[in-house]
């Protein structure tokens, strides 16, 4: 639970959409930190999602200035990420930015600039790296464990029905969305891919529109990805693929390969020491070398889970700065999340000019 109202770090949240629950029921678990007010534009929604945390609401951004908030959350659509970043930072607070940082890479660098300017910690969601399946891929493909990588996949295989393009004037708007089923969908799994892979430096897409009505932006994209250490990838982002299937991201090197479908993973072979030719009859589903303590926890399941770990690792950088360690940054920092939202971007641009493209 929290720690007490004296102690903890004060979290404002703007926005009180299905992310922002996600949020607010997150903090009641995360020790050090504490709600102290919802803000929104329409009073009913704040009011209520208060009321549930024992929190403050307001309409009123101002509220996010004051001095019983150290933290400023950000749960909005994504192209006003950057207008309520930059003030609150401004403001003297820290920041967390819901994915993507924003639709833009202006937008995004304005927010960069603020944290420079400022010196306060602006961290951007991207939940599912604290997952452990997540962690234990990024340790060995960044130590060596897998050898040299030379491929990876990225889906993002999931529905949306037009019901949920429909419940809001803004989904499906490149000024507000920023995208589709790339954008906000496979922008986490993106994310991991890049985790692991590095930078890309060259981006081949296609995007179509092809299962809904009445949007700007794609329900399906297809990309290959060329990195700096010459590995190849390919991203596939849907919400075109009924009833829904699977997030995965598949990494393959040549001493080791491994895949993680829906957070979990699912297959893990790390040769250890020489790597003896494997008969076919040995490979695939033979070769896995995944033992019961890969599996997730029950409480390591589910929407939120992860979230946790990542606002606690924001209070550490919080409170570590407090303590005149200017050096701590959090995990997932605008770097990161720049980097995601170029590799996005450069997706759709080479589907509109049919070439190629290298992330901004």
């Amino acid at each position: 639970m929290a720690g007490s109202t004296r102690e903890a770090l004060g979290f404002a949240l703007v926005g009180a959409g299905a992310i922002g629950r996600v949020f607010a029921d997150a903090l009641a678990r995360v020790d050090d930190a504490e709600l102290r007010v919802v803000v929104t534009r329409t009073e009913g929604s704040a009011r209520e999602l208060a009321a549930a945390h024992a929190a403050a609401w307001s309409t009123d951004p101002g509220r996010l200035a004051a001095d019983d908030i150290d933290v400023v959350v950000v749960a909005t659509p994504s192209g006003t990420h950057a207008d309520l970043a930059v003030p609150a930072l401004e403001a003297g607070k820290h920041v967390l930015i819901e994915k993507p940082l924003d639709v833009s890479l202006a937008a995004a660098d304005r927010i960069i600039e603020a944290e420079r300017r400022t010196g306060n910690v602006v961290a951007v969601v991207s939940q599912h790296r604290f997952d452990r399946s997540s962690e234990k891929l990024v340790a060995a493909a960044r130590g060596g464990g897998l050898g040299r990588l030379t491929s990876a996949t990225a889906s993002c295989a999931w529905w949306r029905g037009q019901s949920y393009y429909d419940s809001g004037a803004w989904r499906g708007t490149w000024a507000l969305d920023g995208g589709g089923a790339t954008m906000n969908q496979a922008v986490h799994v993106i994310d991991l891919l890049l985790a692991v892979m590095g930078e890309p430096v060259e981006v081949f897409a296609f995007t179509g529109t092809l299962a809904h009505e009445r949007l700007e932006v794609e329900d399906t994209a297809v990309a290959a990805l060329r990195f700096a250490s010459g590995a190849l990838g390919t991203i596939h982002a849907t919400t075109a693929a009924y009833p829904g299937v699977e997030a995965a991201l598949r990494v393959f090197g040549d001493a080791g390969s491994a895949a993680i479908v829906d957070d979990e993973l699912a297959f893990w072979h790390a040769a250890a020491g020489p790597r003896p030719e494997v008969a076919m009859a040995e490979s695939g589903a033979a070769a896995n070398q995944l033992t019961a303590a890969d599996r997730l926890a029950a409480d390591e399941r589910g929407l939120g889970a992860s979230h946790r770990r990542q606002l606690a690792d924001l209070v550490r950088v919080v409170r570590a700065r407090r303590a005149g360690d200017t050096s701590a940054r959090p995990r997932v920092g605008t770097a990161e999340g720049r980097l995601t939202l170029a590799t996005v971007l450069a997706m759709y641009e080479s589907a509109r000019t049919g070439r190629p493209v290298r992330p901004a």
